[in-house]
């Protein structure tokens, strides 16, 4: 199952990857020919979608190995470390672009505007809604913190594609500076995804609750023999969720009954809670807390 998992999620980053490329490279190869700075800072931006791809495909490669000795959890916050990686290549290229329009700001260069330009543009909007659709369902389906990273990029690169189309409209309309204005915006907006990334990735590496202690304690509470739960601690990602948790029984009850209980809440939260991989839990005889 986890096998599976991994490379359906590599071969979806493997796809994205030559979508990506292709359209970076079509984007800056005309911003450098047209002189269009933002068309390039966009270009620039959709190769660091390929870069991100290539990120995450090795990131998957490592998060698929299976538990070891030194690893007894597994490898899978692996996957969260190259997002983390994403999210620091972004900030790089955000601060690459925003120094190129400040430069282009203090020798402004007045770009070539073409049908062309805007064909390009269209296609390449096309291209990336296409991938962010197809990258979002496979997050979702897969509960792949990677795939959900590289979708929100590919998002802010339509959005950013978009505004460089009203760009090259104003320029057209005898508004040149209107380029270099976009292409510091566009680094700004790279950066703000970078941010956003990096906030949910750190959500999973600080270990912050995974689910909502009322939801294990309801579950929990429904089990015959169970006199009360609490210290319910849960972390992990989406999809390697550990839960580990408190019970209170008789103090009658025998170490068998007791052992079967904790047997009937690990199964019973594994089958309701999607993700859930480990459950942990402590009896206590009734009328005895810490």
């Amino acid at each position: 199952m986890i096998e599976r998992r991994f490379i359906k999620i590599r071969n979806i980053l493997l796809a994205v990857l030559v979508f990506n490329w292709l359209v970076a490279l079509a984007k800056i190869i005309y911003g450098y020919v047209s002189r269009c700075s933002s068309m390039a800072a966009d270009g620039f931006h959709s190769f660091s979608d390929g870069a991100s791809n290539v990120i995450g495909i090795v990131g998957i490669l490592i998060a698929s190995r299976p538990a070891d000795e030194e690893h007894p959890y597994g490898h899978r916050k692996y996957e969260t470390l190259a997002s983390i990686a994403i999210s620091v290549l972004l900030f790089l290229i955000s601060f690459n672009l925003a120094k190129a329009a400040v430069i282009r700001f203090i020798h402004p260069i007045v770009p070539e505007v073409t049908i062309l330009s805007f064909t390009i543009m269209l296609f390449t909007i096309t291209v990336n809604t296409i991938v962010f659709v197809y990258e979002r369902k496979g997050s979702r389906k897969l509960e792949s913190d990677v795939l959900f990273a590289d979708s929100e990029h590919t998002r802010s690169d339509i959005l950013i594609s978009i505004s460089v189309i009203f760009t090259l409209l104003a320029i057209r309309a005898g508004f040149p500076m209107i380029d270099t204005i976009v292409a510091l915006a566009i680094s700004i907006l790279i950066a703000k995804s970078a941010v956003d990334i990096l906030r949910a990735s750190s959500r999973v590496l600080c270990d912050r609750i995974a689910v909502v202690s009322d939801k294990i304690r309801y579950i929990v509470m429904g089990i015959d023999g169970v006199k009360e739960t609490h210290q319910i601690r849960t972390r992990g990602r989406m999809d390697d969720i550990h839960v580990d948790l408190h019970v209170l029984v008789d103090q009658s009850m025998d170490v068998e009954d007791a052992h079967h209980i904790t047997e009937k809440i690990e199964e019973r939260i594994k089958k309701t809670i999607k993700g859930v991989s480990d459950v942990i839990v402590h009896v206590e005889p009734g009328g005895v807390r810490p």
